[in-house]
């Protein structure tokens, strides 16, 4: 395992029509899509210039606890070196399970919890599959990070479940003033992950975690989205840390879209 614990290493989609959703992402980032076949129940293979992004599964008659439908989503698995055992301490931590943990071929073992704040986070224990792959390049993965109403109790719980060595960025960001607060698991090019305080920024029901793809350019990204079906929910804003936009695909599962080439300089 070269992906420390607590690292990001894998990305997929939840859809319930795969197949009429995937012509979005390939004409938006240019994705090769692999089927695996039946015995992986369909799942998908998302790739960018031949580099692994991550997977996509059909959702397609699963169900809630309360019965509706599962709904559309990105989700992120964090590295772990023995996935029981950290399903063990995340219901120790006030967690609990979404999906028991399991073998996906010689792939490896994943699972996925809820954690203490109410947001789901996958584990996965690689055997052949390490993970994305990460070159920085338009259409790739570029970031990731938790919003919770509930900074603290996240906190701990990451620590305490996936070794989380958050570091706070400090001071320097404008929004919510000096009560602003993000930290980072690692420092400096060593950061795989962001947990940010989204108290009085953001409503409830858009806490999660959000997965970030960079872009070459907005203004031509936005004009791909409009034209594949896809709507823009927030943005484009600027940052020291690209242009940023919060977007939807057509069945409204939501990423963030990062031209890093457009960052700005915080005077």
């Amino acid at each position: 395992m070269t992906r420390s614990t607590g690292t990001t290493t894998w990305l997929d989609l939840s859809a319930q029509d795969v197949s009429a959703v995937m012509p979005f992402y390939a004409g938006l980032f240019g994705w090769e899509v692999e089927g695996l076949g039946e015995e992986f129940g369909g799942y998908r293979i998302l790739r960018n210039d031949g580099k692994l992004v991550g997977g996509a599964m059909s959702v397609a008659g699963m169900t809630c606890p309360e019965g509706s439908p599962l709904p559309s989503e990105w989700g992120v698995y964090l590295t772990v070196d023995d996935v029981d055992a950290r399903v063990a301490r995340a219901r120790e931590a006030g967690g609990g399970v979404v999906v028991p943990a399991d073998d996906i071929g010689d792939s490896g073992r994943m699972a996925v919890v809820l954690d203490s704040v109410g947001a789901p986070i996958g584990m996965w224990q690689p055997k052949q599959l390490e993970g994305y792959e990460f070159t920085g390049r338009p259409g790739s993965p570029v970031w990731f990070e938790l919003m919770t109403h509930r900074y603290d109790d996240a906190a701990a719980f990451y620590t305490a479940v996936f070794d989380a060595e958050l570091v706070p960025m400090g001071e320097g960001m404008d929004e919510g003033g000096d009560d602003f607060r993000y930290a980072t698991n690692g420092s400096g090019e060593s950061a795989s992950w962001g947990l940010c305080d989204a108290a009085g920024m953001m409503p409830e029901e858009a806490m999660g975690w959000r997965v970030y793809f960079g872009v070459e350019s907005t203004e031509q990204a936005l004009a791909k989205v409009q034209e594949l079906g896809g709507s823009v929910l927030d943005g484009p804003f600027d940052s020291p840390f690209g242009r940023i936009t919060t977007i939807a695909d057509p069945e409204g599962a939501s990423f963030q879209i990062s031209a890093m080439g457009e960052a700005t300089t915080e005077g």
